[in-house]
């Protein structure tokens, strides 16, 4: 037996409270095993813990439920009886039994206090991981604000509308209200959740380098154009969120103009990390302070201080309050301090049952998604996961559903259906620049509506808006093709798949097996599930007839060409 690849833990995700009375627990191991048997009873069920006392173990059946590469996930559901567990597992493999144990693994079973099993204290209801249940049916839209739609509440002027490349240093004019005025438009083509890039005064064109955070640009217009748009948003069926840039702050925010001028003295200085005084503003990478990415026109803020802490909480508090926002979206997420997301958390669940807490994190962030920081970050893992086997026409079928399990088996079910999962963002190469064919495009756009999480598009993905890395990505909306040719019917079709069928809304998902590059996937439990069909090879591959066709691409009935899509119900 492969020893080393076993693996388990008493903490989330592979010791996870479902709901304040449902445990899941899964067990790591390798792909020889071939049984696991969890073993549990309650921790007091023989005594109080710490005498003499064995026990007597109650037995399930743990079921084989993510296929890694190099390990299965075995996984079992139960509900304690008095919300307390103690468990070990029997692992099997050919030939071979053993007891896994927190303190190691032995070759037969002990159930007493010779040995340390794993423990779950105690299911405290106030530590439930709950991101919003209404996320689970958003579809959201991202939109970078000076280049989607004029309106007129903004400064006006700018570069004329125009398609193909632009720079981050021209200006288009669009603003708050031409977003108003095509949110007609947003709920025809069925999306439900609206993020927009930062909208707070800022001196560049992305307001990614914030001057003062209580004041909607001119560029875009005012606070009231801000409280018109969040309400007619509401009208329409469509949640707003803002992106919040707490990491680092502008050249001109007011404290930092005031760190430069007093140095030391200044009642600002422990807002930043200033490390050699006195100091010229510029490049960072001597230390001198430390800021975002080297960049020395955004300076780090010290978000560990409690003066900080207050002031940005207290802003998002004003935000909730006065433009009844429904999200926020925290730029450089993971470096902004857990003591501040904790105490942010708090104080706006307190005021807003509800709000969706969104960290822009590019790697694994377990750390962040405990039930106390966010609910959910932008599932960039799972992004490079679907452009990896796309790209890489070597791997097989079974290569996808080995890296799509492996993100997902990084956080809890429910965390899995709350996250913020894109193909492409203001941030990265557009999809439809990356993709190989239209074939392909639409193939990954399926993947994303059809896997867990809370899809977003790019403003412009309905009619393919192309545009290399940052900031060729940020292109103008190109409306005259909007209005010459409409949004894409499977788009919309995606969309509303998507917000209609509650096998998409949760986090069950089997990876089945499929011939060459024929991704094959079922979604749902129960009465309502269905099937994803990919065909990402160079052949037509035959699928078994059944069910009833939802969305279908390069499909005969019997055969699925290459490029080919087919979603059905069974």
């Amino acid at each position: 037996m492969n020893t080393a690849a076993i693996y388990h833990e008493a903490r989330t995700p592979l010791c996870c409270a479902l709901d304040k009375e449902t445990l899941q627990i899964t067990l790591r191991a390798g792909l020889d095993v071939q049984r696991v048997t969890l073993i549990y009873a309650d921790p007091y069920e023989a005594g109080i813990a710490g005498g003499e006392e064995s026990w007597q173990g109650r037995r399930m059946e743990m079921r084989p439920a993510v296929r890694l590469e190099q390990h299965q996930l075995w996984r079992a559901v139960l509900r304690p009886p008095y919300r307390r567990l103690r468990y070990c597992f029997e692992v099997a493999a050919e030939g071979e039994t053993l007891y896994y144990y927190e303190d190691g693994l032995r070759a037969k079973l002990q159930l007493d206090n010779h040995v340390q099993c794993f423990t779950m204290p105690w299911m405290n209801p106030a530590d439930l991981i709950a991101p919003p249940e209404w996320v689970r049916q958003t579809v959201w839209y991202q939109i970078f604000p000076d280049r989607f739609c004029r309106g007129g509440s903004g400064r006006g002027g700018g570069q004329p509308w125009r398609d193909g490349p632009v720079t981050n240093a021209e200006r288009f004019g669009g603003d708050l209200a031409g977003i108003t005025a095509k949110l007609p438009y947003l709920a025809k083509l069925g999306v439900n959740g609206l993020y927009l890039n930062p909208v707070f005064l800022a001196g560049s064109i992305h307001k990614y380098d914030t001057a003062d955070y209580s004041r909607v640009d001119p560029d875009f217009g005012s606070e009231a154009d801000l409280e018109q748009l969040v309400r007619a948003a509401h009208a329409q069926g469509i949640r707003v969120m803002l992106d919040a840039v707490f990491n680092h702050c502008g050249p001109n925010f007011a404290p930092w103009r005031d760190v430069v001028a007093h140095g030391p003295s200044s009642p600002y200085w422990s807002w930043f990390f200033v490390r050699q005084w006195p100091f010229d503003e510029g490049e960072t990478r001597d230390g001198r302070y430390f800021s975002f990415a080297f960049h020395g026109g955004m300076p780090k803020l010290n978000t560990n201080e409690p003066a900080v802490q207050e002031y940005f909480i207290a802003l998002c508090e004003a935000w909730v309050q006065r433009y009844g926002i429904d999200g926020i979206r925290f730029d450089v997420g993971n470096e902004i301090a857990h003591s501040f997301l904790r105490r942010l958390r708090a104080r706006l669940k307190a005021l807003k049952p509800e709000p969706y807490l969104l960290g822009e994190i590019w790697h694994d962030a377990p750390a962040w998604l405990e039930g106390d920081e966010y609910d959910a970050v932008m599932h960039y893992p799972l992004q490079s996961a679907i452009r990896r086997f796309f790209e890489d026409k070597a791997r097989p079928a079974a290569a996808f559903g080995w890296d799509v399990g492996r993100c997902m088996s990084v956080y809890a079910p429910q965390v899995n259906a709350a996250q913020f999962t894109l193909l492409d963002s203001h941030d990265t190469i557009r999809l439809r620049s990356r993709a190989a064919s239209e074939a392909e495009y639409w193939q990954q756009l399926t993947a994303l509506f059809t896997l867990p999480g809370s899809p977003c598009i790019y403003y412009g993905t309905e009619v393919m808006l192309d545009g290399g890395p940052d900031p060729d990505c940020r292109r103008c909306m190109p409306w005259a093709k909007v209005e010459a040719e409409g949004p894409s019917p499977s788009l919309c079709t995606l969309i509303a798949l998507r917000r209609r069928e509650p096998a998409l809304q949760g986090s069950e998902i089997e990876f089945l097996p499929g011939a060459g590059r024929l991704v094959h996937y079922r979604r749902g439990a129960g009465g309502s599930r269905l099937e994803v069909y990919l065909n990402a090879g160079a052949q037509p591959e035959a699928v078994a007839p059944g069910g009833a066709d939802l969305f279908a691409l390069a499909w005969d009935g019997e055969t699925l060409a290459p490029g080919g899509v087919l979603v059905r119900r069974v």
